[in-house]
């Protein structure tokens, strides 16, 4: 699979971000509650047992005796409005939330990409590596048989060869576990093996001293969702303070009611108005409560933003490094080492090299292709790292 591939099937299949967008219809739902007013309440009462008439629930003209009320309660000071911007704010943080999951998500997706992809060429460097030396242990062994060759030679290579095995093993632990996660982040069969198709060409170019810094810092704060939560979180607690202020104005109650054989008249109706007397319980914990949220919501989210700017310094001089080291290389190097190692093995056939020469030889050439593997690695990560500092993505491959 290509990057792209991967990526669409990891859009379209991950569990983790169809949960985050039940999440954002959740949220939406909670706006349709708070626009929703209060229902009216309606109570009625009849008599139960009428000792004149001798009836029970009497509601004859003369000695029936029944009663009705209705009654609304309406909202003061904006509390259903300031309710229904609460709610809208839960939308948008469930939106960041799902973008800023998304943004972890990709970082990790892209990293075990090309994870398997360089272990894999590494992999590869061991099992030739192995390969050649298990011919040449093959040889010795025929050769220690006959007499020709000491038993010490082929006790070298054979340790030479299991600690290799050993290595690789090791090796191809790790890749395992790697691919594990990215399956299951795509949600490929179990029993399948991603095989990164990978087409890069870093050689030479100087993609991250292009990007001015503070171009890097400013697209963070315009593109970072978990800082865009932190900053929706004060206006939410702003907003909530209001809410809870308004909720010390106390709400109104209207009714009407009805009662048949009323003790002032007969067929009594009335109108009336019920509110609370804000003597007491002036809301005053609430208020309290919402003012101290304000304020640490606003220490958070300065944090985060120290936070970010520190990561996107740290991250930057890191890529840098990387890419000054990454281009000081020979790009020739890796072809002559290769071609090298091939005349070594040639040599030491016709014994024009010693034993030791040869896997001294052979212990550099993979030293050296591992640490260069693993320089490209980290190359592109510091890459993505940056992407994923950012919240941008400025280096695609």
């Amino acid at each position: 699979m290509t990057l792209k591939e991967t990526e669409a099937q990891f859009l379209k299949n991950n569990l983790d971000l169809i949960v985050q967008h039940y999440s954002i219809d959740q949220a939406q739902a909670q706006i349709i509650t708070a626009r929703l007013f209060n229902n009216p309440d309606f109570s009625f009462a009849n008599v139960l047992y009428n000792p004149q008439t001798k009836k029970f629930f009497d509601t004859s003209h003369d000695g029936g005796e029944y009663s009705a009320q209705l009654s609304q309660l309406f909202q003061t000071a904006g509390k259903r409005n300031k309710s229904i911007q609460l709610a809208q704010i839960g939308v948008q943080q469930a939106q960041y939330q799902l973008f800023d999951l998304l943004r972890t998500l990709r970082f990790t997706l892209r990293s075990d990409f090309y994870k398997i992809y360089f272990q894999e060429q590494s992999a590869k460097v061991y099992q030739e590596e192995i390969n050649s030396l298990a011919k040449t242990l093959s040889v010795f062994q025929e050769q220690y048989t006959k007499g020709n060759i000491a038993q010490k030679e082929v006790l070298r290579i054979q340790s030479q060869l299991y600690s290799l095995q050993s290595e690789l093993n090791d090796l191809m632990d790790g890749i395992d576990d790697t691919q594990s996660e990215l399956k299951l982040m795509i949600r490929a069969n179990p029993q399948s093996f991603v095989v990164p198709v990978v087409d890069i060409n870093l050689e030479g170019k100087s993609v991250v001293s292009e990007v001015p810094y503070q171009h890097l810092v400013d697209s963070a704060y315009a593109n970072r969702y978990d800082l865009k939560v932190a900053r929706s979180v004060v206006d939410y607690n702003n907003i909530n303070l209001k809410l809870q202020k308004a909720n010390a104005v106390p709400d109104l109650t209207f009714s009407l009611a009805y009662d048949k054989q009323g003790s002032y008249v007969r067929d009594y109706s009335s109108a009336g108005i019920a509110f609370s007397l804000p003597f007491f319980n002036r809301n005053q914990g609430g208020i309290k409560q919402a003012r101290i949220a304000v304020d640490a919501s606003k220490v958070q989210l300065q944090s985060q933003q120290d936070q970010l700017e520190s990561d996107i310094a740290n991250d930057y001089k890191g890529a840098l490094r990387l890419e000054n080291l990454y281009n000081s290389f020979d790009p020739k190097f890796k072809q002559d080492f290769n071609h090298l190692i091939q005349e070594v093995f040639k040599n030491y056939q016709k014994h024009n090299i010693s034993l030791l020469e040869f896997l001294d030889f052979y212990e550099s050439y993979k030293t050296n292709t591992l640490q260069l593997n693993n320089l490209q690695l980290n190359r592109i990560s510091s890459l993505e790292q940056l992407n994923f500092a950012t919240g941008t993505p400025f280096f695609n491959q």
